[in-house]
């Protein structure tokens, strides 16, 4: 028996390989109900207001039971969506669509949720985008409340669940001794329910255009089988498919246990140049898995995460202590802070902005410090007293000159002034800049001897020196971090910090590919920053090749013809696969 239809072709969520009987899963859908009396709508005023604070009670309960299941970073998403779900905004829509079209409760929260998830799903950032599910969540878990009805879904089996579309909430809730993978019609990987699945090493898949459709048409006893790495999905597999999917399993196994044995090797060539391999985390959570795969450091601590889905801005305490676990995770070890990079696209309630047509060359990251420098002199003052247990970089994103440069010092100036003055202790750290604007590359002589290091956030540089939409699929042809545009800026960027003694690293995504990692290396880039699970790969393709003959095939793809070409140059270079 084969297969029923092609394998259908969705988007990697979470890595491993799942194969046994599906189950879809849902909430039943709310009961439709008629208009509400006017003598009602006091009532059903009441009762969304309970249901709201019944949906808040048990989200914080949710956060709990996740942070002290081992998974602090997922527990912070239902902390958020408590908040939510006491968001006086979404609730006082909700009262008047009870008060002007007397509908119930549950069709009053429904409503007003799905204006602010059609407003949030229309923002460019994918990552805020993916919150537009959240929304709808706590919407429904307020409904479910307000009409009585239960808030989980049980599993009676082990199986692989299945959706249009999966709520955070309700993928931390199912039992995850039964979830053998999850596949997805819709969401991303950024969302949270993909999140959750990697957190808790579920299988995952989705983007997974028809399955729905496929599934039914097989069958209740048909199976499914999903590679969460591949994001291949095979409905009703047949003999040679259990057999492929056995094998990606024990290879998969295979691979995982080589990589936790390689994690102390160093990443040096075949001729002796060590290159040093540092992580790229969002949340001190990552640390872990970034130890035990190797990292040397961190080479971008993304700080947003402190300060987003939240009504206030976190005090320097709150960040102090994240900042200190960072380092204190990697003693001895360099760790780069990156500050607060936030702006038109990625919108938070205390940080008010105009709308901007292009926010990604708008009002953001340091270039708020003009407007609000006090959000800079705390995280400053935060990442100096952080300082201690092992060296701290402090870096700026979006630096475009010499101008840009001069901020970040003096904002550095004022913050030890300030901690001096008040007697609080703190440690030394190094000022550095983010190169990811052109203009920050054909300038650098005139900064580079007031910083200490550099990094090439290389996902921005290209999308401003090609003039690409990252966002946009319509030009993934030009998104190819190999293009010689890209590799000509970068090596001028190696020639102007070896002139002026600024160590350099790369620590955008460029870093994490093995063939792009190996240009880097042959440009004479001797630090690469990247996800943790990058980390494996890149460290043997750097142990199988030359650095000459690096050098010289990174000479000639500055002025190659297109990415592509340059791309083959190094192809041929990787080593085998695992």
């Amino acid at each position: 028996m084969s297969a029923i239809g092609p394998p259908i072709v969705g988007v990697a969520a979470a890595p491993g390989v799942a194969l046994g009987p599906w189950v879809e899963v849902g909430r039943p859908p709310l009961p439709l109900a008629g208009p509400i009396g006017a003598a009602e709508i006091d009532a059903e005023v009441a009762r969304l207001r309970e249901a709201g604070k019944a949906a808040e009670r048990e989200l914080r309960e949710l956060s709990t039971r996740v942070r002290e299941s081992g998974h602090a970073e997922e527990a912070a998403i239902f902390r958020a969506q408590a908040l939510m779900a006491r968001d006086p905004e979404l609730i006082e829509a909700a009262v008047l669509e009870i008060q002007q079209r007397s509908v119930n409760a549950a069709s009053a929260i429904a409503t007003a949720a799905t204006k602010v998830s059609n407003d949030l799903a229309a923002i460019e950032d994918e990552l805020l985008r993916s919150r537009a599910t959240d929304v709808l969540d706590v919407a429904d878990r307020i409904a479910r409340h307000a009409a009585g009805l239960p808030t989980a879904v049980s599993l009676d089996h082990p199986a692989v669940v299945v959706a249009e579309d999966l709520p955070p909430s309700l993928t931390a809730t199912l039992p995850r001794d039964r979830i053998l993978g999850i596949a997805l019609e819709r969401s991303s990987p950024t969302a949270h329910a993909s999140i959750l699945a990697r957190a808790y090493g579920i299988p995952a898949v989705v983007g997974a255009t028809g399955l729905l459709r496929a599934l039914r048409a097989a069958g209740p006893a048909a199976e499914l089988a999903i590679d969460g790495a591949s994001g291949e999905v095979v409905v009703a597999p047949g003999p040679a498919d259990r057999s492929r999917f056995d094998r990606l399993a024990a290879n998969a196994s295979r691979v995982k246990a080589r990589d936790l044995a390689e994690a102390t090797v160093p990443a040096t060539t075949r001729d002796g140049v060590e290159i040093t391999l540092l992580a790229n985390i969002g949340d001190p959570d990552e640390c872990e898995q970034a130890v035990a795969l190797g990292a040397r450091g961190v080479g971008l601590f993304r700080t947003e995460f402190l300060f987003l889905e939240r009504p206030e801005p976190p005090s320097e305490e709150e960040q102090r202590i994240a900042f200190r676990r960072v380092v204190e995770a990697f003693p001895g070890r360099p760790v780069t802070i990156r500050l607060l990079d936030v702006g038109g696209d990625k919108p938070i309630p205390y940080l008010p902005m105009p709308r901007e047509e292009n926010p990604f060359l708008g009002v953001r990251a340091l270039r708020l410090a003009e407007e609000r420098a006090d959000l800079f002199i705390t995280q400053l003052r935060a990442c100096y007293r952080a300082a201690g247990p092992g060296p701290i970089r402090i870096m700026a994103p979006m630096v475009a000159d010499a101008t840009d440069a001069a901020l970040l010092v003096s904002l550095a100036d004022r913050a030890r002034e300030e901690l001096a003055t008040e007697g609080l202790p703190f440690g030394p750290a190094e000022l550095g800049v983010m190169i990811e604007i052109p203009s920050a590359v054909l300038t650098a002589a005139s900064y580079f001897e007031s910083i200490s290091f550099a990094s090439l956030g290389t996902n921005d540089l290209l999308q401003y020196t090609l003039a690409v939409d990252r966002g946009n699929a319509a030009l993934e042809r030009y998104r190819d971090s190999m293009h010689p545009a890209l590799l000509r800026l970068i090596r001028m960027t190696v020639d102007a910090a070896a002139q002026r003694d600024v160590s350099l690293s790369v620590c955008g995504e460029m870093a994490g590919d093995p063939i792009a990692a190996l240009a880097l290396v042959g440009l004479g880039i001797r630090s690469l920053s990247m996800s943790a699970t990058s980390l494996p790969a890149v460290r043997r393709a750097i142990r199988h090749a030359d650095s000459v003959q690096l050098a010289a095939e990174a000479q000639a793809a500055c002025f190659d013809a297109s990415a592509r070409d340059a791309r083959a140059r190094f192809a041929d270079l990787l080593a085998p696969p695992a």
